[in-house]
């Protein structure tokens, strides 16, 4: 990153993007997070996005579902555990493009994180998989409800991969979106990837709003650049700049070091670029946070989330994604009121 101010006004007022719903209240990914997520003020909701055996986007963090489903207590289902390399990982599980949408509405949502979160435990096994139309159908009736636009923020998970075994999600996300109404850049919408390819493809396809995701490490899974702090220079900002609206970082990035006190320029690089950035994912649990925001020994216990964020907020952040969007919407009214 080139040398630039350690802060930079937001190119766009900032909005709260309810990772996964509020899933650090609820279990991720169901429609009682995104419910509770909208209840609590988000601007946007955000599904994960993996496809059925038979071409149904639904919302799972990941096409394996072992982990947030009760699929293992279904002897019916036993065969299905089986194993695949993804994006150069090798698991053994049971992946939604093995089962129809009936099937996988049969199952019922867990909690990811028990040990951190044992509250979300209590509702194990109350809420299904929810399908994308779904998650629209929501976000349509609660902005009609409340009056206030609730926006949508959809992940193409694995695309590369998903094309390969048949599964265009890119196509498939797009058609649906352009049935809901959705497709320019008006829409109540980003669509995110952390690939590269799929969101030039999708450039092509519809003016809705692209984000690039960032991890912190690595490189994308289609190969499209090195690395992803290659895509994070000067020249790989602007390229980003040719098809995304924005960059969705890994929270650390805005920071020099572990403990969070020194800032990056990437905000301030990003922005001379022309790209938002909306960094990820603000978590309450002191295994979550920088040393500095944490509180006591317990990594379960609650930190100063709400400290991480304003501490974004300065650096000229133009939205962010967190697991609690109530702190979230908190600590923005906060920081509006006492700029």
């Amino acid at each position: 990153m080139t040398h630039a101010p350690l802060s930079s006004p937001p190119l766009s007022p900032p909005i709260v993007i309810a990772h996964r719903g509020a899933s650090g209240s609820r279990p991720e990914h169901t429609l009682a997070s995104y419910e509770l997520a909208i209840e609590q003020g988000a601007d946007f909701i955000e599904p994960d996005l993996v496809p059925t055996k038979d071409n149904v986007l639904v919302a799972r963090h990941e096409n394996a579902i072992g982990g947030t489903t009760d699929v293992a207590q279904h002897p019916e289902f036993a065969s299905r555990k089986t194993t695949k390399t993804i994006d150069g990982q090798t698991l053994t599980d049971w992946f939604t493009e093995d089962f129809t949408l009936a099937e996988l509405k049969t199952l019922r949502a867990k909690e990811r994180l028990p040990q951190l979160r044992p509250g979300n435990a209590a509702y194990d096994g109350k809420y299904q998989v929810p399908t994308l139309a779904e998650i629209i159908d929501l976000a349509k009736r609660r902005s009609k409800e409340l009056g206030r636009t609730i926006g949508i923020y959809p992940e193409t998970k694995h695309p590369t991969y998903f094309a390969s075994i048949g599964h265009p999600t890119d196509v498939l996300l797009v058609e649906q979106l352009r049935k809901a109404g959705w497709q320019d850049a008006s829409a109540p919408v980003f669509i995110q990837s952390f690939e590269v390819k799929n969101l030039q493809r999708i450039h092509a396809m519809t003016g809705i709003r692209l984000i690039q995701l960032v991890a912190g490490e690595g490189a994308p899974a289609d190969g499209a650049a090195p690395s992803y702090a290659a895509m994070l220079t000067s020249a790989g900002l602007k390229q980003i700049a040719t098809y995304a609206f924005g960059i969705g970082p890994d929270k650390a990035q805005l920071w020099t070091d572990k403990t969070a006190t020194m800032p990056s320029t990437l905000v301030a690089d990003a922005h001379a670029a022309g790209v938002r950035v909306h960094p990820w994912t603000y978590r309450a649990e002191n295994a979550f946070l920088p040393p500095r925001f944490q509180r006591g020994t317990d990594k379960a216990a609650h930190g100063d989330i709400a400290g991480e964020i304003t501490a974004g907020l300065a650096q000229g952040i133009d939205g962010f994604f967190t697991d609690y969007p109530l702190i979230g919407v908190e600590t923005l009214r906060s920081a509006k009121d006492h700029p």
